[in-house]
């Protein structure tokens, strides 16, 4: 179904405990084809978005519906987290198997794939992000830039259709970021990017946001 709401936050408001507010009555929506950017200063309340969308963390008030469910307690969120690939902006928080290829399987085998279809998908995932050949290496022992490709091929390992991608370019070349940018050119992808990669959110989104006292703002970005 075309243009059909992925994601639906209604009125959410959030606040650390003894902080400002960071979310002020947000409302926002992705639909399917969406291609969405975010952008503005650390602290804003981007991160904090994509948490509560993936269920981290939960609302102090409002209404998060994703797949035209409501989304409350923390069983509300395993097929969530099923269906979106999500990358962290610290890597570190999303690696924690002793190998590369133990990583890049862990999602695939807990979806009953076996044998030589999961070292396909290891392989095919690797060159997605030029790792080829870092099958057997310890992720521990990778650089940032490195470890941030491989928390990219654990998610496109999956094959998910939405994406929630929080500073994905961070520490990484040029051809690199080439490289992702090509990846989310792929149709049937729907999206939300953090970044403070202007050319990055040009190439790759439709409608970028800030956030300004803890109000979704669109933000205007130059496309010449």
């Amino acid at each position: 179904m075309e243009n059909r709401i992925i994601i639906d936050l209604k009125n959410v408001n959030f606040g650390y405990r003894e902080r400002p507010a960071l979310l002020k009555d947000l409302n926002f929506v992705l639909r399917q084809g969406d291609r969405v950017g975010m952008i503005g200063p650390n602290g804003c309340g981007k991160t904090t978005m994509l948490y509560l969308i993936m269920g981290l963390i939960k609302p102090n008030d409002g209404s998060v519906e994703i797949f035209g469910r409501r989304r409350v307690q923390e069983h509300d969120f395993v097929d969530v987290r099923e269906r979106i690939g999500f990358l962290f902006q610290n890597s570190d928080d999303q690696l924690f198997c002793p190998s590369v290829r133990e990583e890049i399987a862990f999602g695939p085998l807990n979806f009953g794939k076996r044998g030589k279809e999961v070292e396909a998908i290891i392989k095919r995932s690797l060159a997605r992000v030029g790792l080829d050949g870092f099958k057997n290496r310890v992720p521990y022992h990778l650089s940032g830039g490195e470890k941030r490709r491989l928390a990219m091929a654990t998610i496109l390992a999956m094959r998910p259709r939405v994406l929630l991608l929080d500073e994905p370019t961070l520490g990484l070349d040029l051809p690199t970021v080439q490289r992702i940018a090509e990846i989310l050119e792929e149709p049937g992808l729907s999206y939300v990017v953090v970044s403070q990669n202007i050319d990055f959110l040009k190439r790759t989104t439709t409608q970028v946001y800030t956030f300004e006292d803890g109000v979704l703002t669109p933000f205007r970005v130059p496309r010449k």
